[in-house]
């Protein structure tokens, strides 16, 4: 456990839009004092779940809260940006889990006297990674949480979380922002690319998937690696085409095979969209794909994005022998036609 908070202030939430609401709702409630002492948040790390509940705990812990949020200015709100609040708390994953003695020390913290004669706040980041013995361990803690307590509970996934878990949380409520709306973002950061001389520019969201989400994205367009992901869908066409590897490929690092593969992934999936996107009368009709072959190409996709999450765990993996067979895979599915 730690007591370390991000610098991240209610300022900081106004730069992801799609944070506000769910900010400002939690504000409001905390300033009538009907917010629940344990609250989940179902927002993905890629859509800065850390700066919704480090924003949420700032103002839980501010002794001038307002409708608006923490008032930034006095010493419960300099303790926070310090990153040295002392009834601040905050649980991490101790590897791929959050172990059951990190929530044994937490609720034992939780009991002592507030430092500040305030509130104790505690943060669970990838509440999900709570295994059994440390969900059950928080249950108690979750029915009977002591005054002036709040327990935020972040997480990617909610569905990874324990019933008796989500039972007892109000869960803070949320919309993913459009497609439509990430893009707007980005254009404000100026991180679009120029458009071309139809007006038409190239669409940066086809990868979030690959990298995560909107923050990730914009992260990847100030540096190379949004062109780097350009370069392996461009060279996977080519060698998916031709049967051998061609360019990026030839050289992945492990880590850069991860994203190539969900690259890839994405790549096959559009590959059958596209051969079924409105062919009319006069159209080739040999460019359309039978429904064995479609079934075939999109059982390839799901093993390449299976090979990807097992890929995080294993290491020395011949990145070009795998690619490779990928692509002979897919040369043998479209030989059946």
């Amino acid at each position: 456990m730690t007591n370390e908070s991000a610098n991240i202030s209610a300022q900081d939430i106004s730069q992801y839009p799609w944070l506000v609401a769910p900010y400002q709702q939690f504000c409001h409630l905390c300033c009538q004092d009907k917010h629940s002492h344990a609250q989940l948040i179902a927002v993905d790390m890629a859509l800065g779940g850390v700066a919704l509940v480090n924003s949420m705990a700032k103002s839980a812990l501010c002794i001038n809260k307002t409708q608006g949020g923490a008032c930034g200015h006095c010493k419960a709100c300099l303790l926070c940006d310090a990153g040295n609040h002392p009834d601040l708390h905050r649980i991490q994953s101790d590897g791929a889990q959050i172990k059951v003695d990190q929530i044994r020390q937490l609720c034992q913290s939780l009991t002592h006297t507030a430092q500040q004669s305030g509130a104790r706040v505690a943060i669970i980041e990838h509440a999900e990674r709570m295994n059994i013995a440390a969900a059950n361990a928080l249950l108690k803690t979750l029915e009977e949480p002591g005054e002036d307590t709040l327990l935020l509970l972040q997480t990617d996934t909610v569905a990874n979380l324990l019933p008796t878990i989500t039972s007892r949380c109000q869960k803070v409520a949320f919309k993913a922002p459009s497609t439509q709306q990430i893009l707007v973002w980005l254009e404000a950061q100026n991180l679009l690319p120029a458009a071309d001389e139809q007006g038409k520019r190239h669409d940066v969201t086809w990868c979030l998937s690959v990298v995560g989400g909107p923050i990730k994205l914009a992260e990847s367009l100030h540096n190379n690696h949004y062109q780097q992901l350009l370069d392996y869908r461009k060279d996977w066409a080519k060698s998916l085409q031709s049967g051998h590897l061609h360019d990026s490929l030839l050289k992945l690092t492990d880590l850069q095979l991860i994203d190539a593969l969900k690259v890839l992934y994405l790549y096959l999936r559009q590959y059958v969209v596209k051969s079924n996107i409105n062919l009319t009368d006069s159209a080739d009709k040999s460019a359309r794909l039978n429904p064995l072959i479609q079934s075939r190409i999109i059982a390839l996709a799901g093993e390449v994005m299976a090979m990807s999450h097992k890929l995080s765990t294993t290491a020395n993996v011949n990145t070009q022998a795998l690619c490779q067979k990928y692509v002979l895979q897919f040369k043998h599915v479209l030989a059946l036609t």
